[in-house]
């Protein structure tokens, strides 16, 4: 009996141990979760400043930021349809997420672009720390809308808030922080 329980235990200790040193795998909640994927973000300089998470969930895909380091007010955030994120200035993510090819903004008759986001605050310590959520884009291959198509997307930060009408960016200034979504 005594052989019997050594031999258990020994048993229950190498499970434990092998299941305990297994990565998890992230399991869909209510089968709202499909798929998730964390982006550095860097600055002009290219520097890191933080990450998004970006998660598709049944509302559309959710962008969790987490940033440190920018200038405090509101600033403009969108989706741009290239995933290339060259220093200073970002112009090789080219423009907006846009597949139905409407114009800008969310308050413009004409538009809006599926990459178009809500403005985001920067704090007064150049902090932010954000959820937003979006049904315009997806993060499921093969769909018109979706970030990653063959050459990935980008999330870019613009200097300014966006102000929801001027084609084809908002009047949002310059492009000051890019993540790469492949």
């Amino acid at each position: 009996m005594k052989k019997w329980m050594i031999v258990c235990s020994a048993l229950l200790l190498t499970v434990t141990v092998t299941g305990c040193s297994q990565q998890k795998e992230m399991m869909p909640v209510s089968g709202t979760i499909d798929h998730t994927l964390v982006t550095n973000v860097v600055d002009s300089k290219g520097t890191g400043i933080g990450s998004a998470e970006l998660t598709e969930t049944s509302a559309g895909v959710r962008v969790r930021l987490q940033l440190k380091g920018l200038e405090p007010g509101e600033k403009a955030i969108h989706f741009h349809e290239v995933g290339k994120c060259d220093p200073p200035d970002f112009t090789t993510s080219g423009s907006h997420v846009n597949p139905a090819k409407k114009q800008h903004g969310f308050d413009n008759p004409k538009g809006y672009h599926a990459g178009d986001l809500p403005n985001l605050k920067v704090n007064k310590n150049g902090i932010v720390d954000l959820e937003i959520t979006t049904p315009n884009v997806t993060l499921e291959k093969g769909k018109s809308n979706s970030l990653l198509d063959e050459d990935g997307s980008t999330m870019i930060i613009h200097e300014k808030k966006d102000d929801y009408v001027t084609d084809p960016s908002g009047n949002s200034g310059n492009r000051i922080a890019c993540g790469i979504i492949k």
